[in-house]
């Protein structure tokens, strides 16, 4: 077995400013990845600015990343870094951030960074140094490796082959409060998704599993703020967090399965959010598993069992419609895919995917 998780994970109130020295040490200038709003509106992308002019590190903002974002802007970034001598890159943000600034970490590193570089397994996965202060409580990217970029000229999203672990993840809780409750029950479904996935990989060992368990139980408890029985608080907010970054060291291991294969497709065609995407096939997936297999998933996550997940994730998305041709493009794209066909401990044929998928 082993297990690979280089990333320094500060998990605690007012983080940014406590370790703000170290963070501005990372380089000489920041280049800061951020998207439209989420970082102004938490106060994180304040908080890096305020400790980064306290120890005299100057920056540069690019503000330009979209939800899933495409390999052209995560180009534009690096480019917008070197042309202002940032020798480091902080992602503040959900996925979208964090994802993009891991990418523009690894352009940055090349003499003469192209958009395919991206893709070229052949090179070297040197970057410069990355941090990640996450405002979303799903994606996990601040301790993994993973890049998840946009191919718009093949209509999906796909993980680069470079792994760009950040260098430091700053994770406050209070970053939470104040996002709209959708994209907090979105962003956690996510989180749920790579937990149970991850337990279920067939790459999954005893340090994977063990992480994917606790994390289910430290996400339990929140299952009523995420279906809207009640309302979150303070607590709330920080378990949430902690319970991504959890997901994320589980499929730092071992990566995803069908569930985030079939919401590449949903995501693009018909523009329902990542983590929705993947909730609305996450039950039925988990379904087709055998008891062995999801009861400690299930019983972690604080379900009774199989009926009473179906029916809460039912609850959360009982208004998501997906039209019937992207659902017959992603199980027509995904069917053909044999590594995620076969990378879990779940059956999975051609019929089995339809019942995922749910079409006839």
């Amino acid at each position: 077995m082993k297990f690979y998780m280089p990333v320094k994970v500060y998990d605690e109130q007012e983080c940014v400013a406590l370790h703000g020295e170290e963070l501005a040490s990372l380089g000489r200038k920041a280049l800061i990845v951020t998207g439209k709003k989420s970082a102004q509106r938490s106060g994180a992308l304040n908080d890096v600015c305020t400790v980064l002019m306290m120890y005299g590190t100057p920056w540069y903002v690019f503000s330009g990343v979209e939800e899933n974002p495409s390999v052209e802007t995560v180009r534009k970034a690096a480019s917008a870094g070197l042309a202002e001598g940032c020798d480091f890159v902080i992602g503040i943000g959900g996925g979208s951030p964090m994802d993009a600034a891991k990418a523009a970490a690894f352009l940055m590193k090349q003499e003469d960074p192209q958009t395919a570089d991206l893709y070229d397994a052949s090179m070297s996965s040197e970057a410069v140094p990355v941090a990640a202060v996450p405002t979303t409580c799903g994606t996990g990217s601040e301790v993994t490796g993973v890049s998840v970029l946009t191919l718009h000229e093949k209509r999906t999203k796909k993980s680069i082959p470079h792994k760009i672990f950040p260098t430091i993840a700053l994770i406050d809780g209070k970053y939470l409060n104040g996002a709209h409750q959708t994209m907090i029950t979105n962003t956690s479904v996510d989180a749920l998704a790579h937990m149970m996935e991850s337990y279920l990989s067939k790459k999954a060992d005893a340090y994977s599993k063990a992480i994917a368990i606790e994390g289910l139980k430290i996400w339990s408890p929140c299952k009523e703020v995420l279906d809207g029985t009640r309302k979150a608080d303070d607590a709330d907010f920080s378990v949430l967090m902690r319970a991504s970054t959890f997901a994320g060291m589980a499929i730092a291991q071992t990566g995803t399965s069908i569930p985030h294969a079939l919401s590449y497709i949903v995501t693009y065609e018909d523009r329902i959010v990542h983590g929705k995407a993947c909730g609305l096939f996450l039950a039925r997936f988990v379904k087709e598993a055998a008891p062995e297999d999801r009861d400690p998933i299930l019983e972690a996550a604080g379900f009774s069992d199989i009926d009473a997940f179906v029916t809460w994730i039912d609850k959360v998305f009982a208004d998501t419609d997906v039209s019937p041709e992207t659902l017959q493009r992603a199980y027509s794209t995904v069917v053909k895919d044999e590594v995620r066909m076969n990378g879990s401990r779940v059956p999975m044929d051609a019929d089995a995917l339809k019942r995922v998928v749910g079409i006839q």
